[in-house]
């Protein structure tokens, strides 16, 4: 099963490709505000550097959190998108086994669907200037 792994709960931003529990390729990058205009470039890139195309990928794991509210939206909304794009199961972990315990999960066949953020404590929003 190749499996794709996200986190991005930190200004250093991390991705993954598996083959079940053998890591294929891993990056991280300092992505800052850039998150959103790097996270699939640098997933295509593992991809190539794997010999990989998207439709490769048959189950996905997203880093839960808690951490930056914007990474871990972010982070969760590309790996939601393209397991849902692809049909493949996707899971979310936290903790520093996060990768181990998200590929057992995708193992014994678990799918969330939905893989949600946990932030760790309420969003700070502010009240809009008049």
């Amino acid at each position: 099963m190749i499996i794709l792994t996200i986190r991005t709960d930190k200004p250093e931003a991390e991705i993954g490709l598996y083959d079940d529990n053998k890591q294929l390729a891993y990056e991280t990058w300092q992505a800052h505000r850039e998150l959103s205009e790097t996270l699939h470039q640098k997933i295509a890139t593992i991809l190539q550097k794997s010999n990989k195309d998207w439709q490769d990928i048959q189950g996905v794991v997203c880093f839960k959190g808690p951490g930056s509210f914007t990474g871990l939206r972010i982070g969760l909304t590309v790996g939601n998108a393209l397991a849902y794009g692809l049909g493949a199961p996707i899971v979310s972990a936290n903790g520093e086994d996060w990768v181990e315990n998200g590929i057992k999960k995708l193992q014994k066949e678990e799918d969330e669907k939905i893989a949600l953020p946990k932030y760790g404590s309420d969003p700070h929003i502010t009240k809009p200037k008049k």
